[in-house]
């Protein structure tokens, strides 16, 4: 135990510095006067009051989740089916397509978003494609269709690679012992297949939901400043605005969601393993 304590410290320091520090800050700086430096401290709920009480910031973040569930429930209906495929492919096939996964995701996720911007512009491949039958005219950039292809795109692998490890460690006998039953293959998927993926399915939409319902730059990007999300409002009152304490507040709403959707998930999970919390 006194070994295995030792080989931890340098975790615990590490997410001290790292996690526990500065999630510290922005909570001290959540609660103080605007201007005031931590010697002279001055405890104020304002900041959480403003944002509560003002039903633009209220409609943003919930234009923040909306947002976030789409992209959520797009990357389970796109991100399953494919899992699936991979994991019911031999293993030099699977080891191809997830390497075919994979590679984009070795790029940066801000280069990628660029990419789109070419491809999404007016007289891009993608709209001269679309000339082609008749549809020349759709304005794609600079909406929310944009925002939510850039966050699709970028996030899909996460949910494919959750539930594909998911499914690649089924017991593939259970499926045997289910048609020896006489259950077809439809009734197989939804009884055995479905209920065993689960803990992929959960990890993943874990994985999709809180990049999404964060990020910034995608809805910077794709959006072109006209959609704003909760990430670009924070990210407004810190760079912009200069605000720190309002966007810490913010932040500190965000953190709180965020921890709230993580234990729901948690408890999901611990339910359909038929554990206990503890």
């Amino acid at each position: 135990m006194k070994k295995f304590s030792q080989l931890a410290l340098p975790y615990i320091v590490w997410a001290v510095l790292m996690l526990v520090l500065p999630m510290g800050l922005i909570a001290v700086y959540s609660v103080m006067e605007q201007g005031n430096s931590i010697v002279t401290f001055a405890f104020t709920l304002e900041h959480y009051k403003k944002f509560f009480t003002d039903p633009d910031f209220l409609l943003i973040l919930w234009r923040s989740l909306l947002i976030a569930v789409k992209t959520t429930v797009i990357c389970l209906f796109l991100g399953y089916p494919i899992a699936y495929f991979i994991a019911r492919s031999k293993e030099k096939t699977q080891n191809l397509l997830i390497l075919c996964i994979t590679i984009p995701m070795w790029i940066n996720m801000l280069v990628r978003t660029y990419a789109w911007i070419g491809l999404l512009s007016e007289g891009g491949f993608i709209q001269q494609l679309l000339s082609l039958i008749g549809l020349g005219n759709i304005e794609l950039l600079y909406t929310e269709g944009a925002v939510l292809l850039g966050m699709v795109y970028n996030f899909l692998p996460f949910m494919i690679l959750q539930i594909q490890t998911s499914l690649s460690k089924m017991d593939q006998s259970l499926l045997e012992a289910s048609a020896d039953l006489g259950a077809n293959p439809a009734i197989a998927f939804l009884r055995v297949t479905l209920p065993l993926s689960l803990p992929g399915v959960i990890n993943g939409i874990t994985l999709v939901f809180l990049p999404a319902v964060s990020s910034f730059f995608i809805p910077k990007l794709l959006g072109g400043g006209q959609y704003f999300l909760i990430g670009n409002m924070i990210e407004n009152q810190f760079i912009t605005v200069g605000e720190w304490n309002f966007g810490s507040a913010i932040s500190m709403v965000m953190a709180v969601i965020m921890m709230l959707l993580m234990m729901a998930v948690r408890k999901t999970e611990t339910r359909n393993q038929g554990g206990k919390e503890d």
